[in-house]
């Protein structure tokens, strides 16, 4: 039986604390879906399909290994889709107490609508600091965010648009 596991967010854009959940989920259950999730609180620098291939981009640059698919969600209930595709946890970055605080409900509540358990990983210190919307800010502002992004997400920033 495999062990699949779902790493959820919004991904907007993706930094390398992402990478780095992504990447050890990768290392300890058999298959992770890294998905694209829409979160109505938050206004969005990039469309959904930009996201996901943001991340395929940065996972292949970055070389991590590991059987990740990399979708989006739109439509129910995370655990719908962990239902949908045999997923039974949930991987969450976990930066700060505030994040703890802010995902232990919603980790308790997916427990029991579907039995989905959440794991919570701690990332790397260089990038405890890191949130996709300081990025954003600093990258609106002009600034240099190629420490805190994926190469791709760099370049993409970095890239003039219309």
């Amino acid at each position: 039986m495999s062990r699949i596991a779902v790493v959820p967010g919004s991904f907007d854009p993706v930094t390398r604390g992402h990478l780095d959940v992504i990447e050890r989920a990768a290392g300890i259950f058999d298959e992770v879906h890294v998905l694209v999730v829409h979160n109505p609180g938050k206004t969005a620098l990039l469309p959904i399909a930009q996201r996901v291939g943001l991340i395929q981009e940065s996972i292949a640059e970055a070389g991590i290994a590991g059987n990740i698919l990399v979708t989006s969600w739109s439509v129910g209930l995370l655990v719908d889709y962990c239902t949908d595709v045999g997923a039974s946890v949930l991987v969450k970055g976990i930066r700060s107490e505030v994040d703890v605080a802010y995902e232990t409900p919603m980790a308790i509540v997916n427990r029991d609508l579907a039995g989905v358990e959440t794991v919570f990983l701690l990332p790397s210190p260089e990038h405890s600091h890191v949130s996709s919307s300081l990025v954003r800010q600093v990258s609106s502002l002009g600034g240099d965010v190629t420490p805190y992004v994926p190469p791709a997400v760099a370049r993409f920033l970095q890239s003039p648009r219309d």
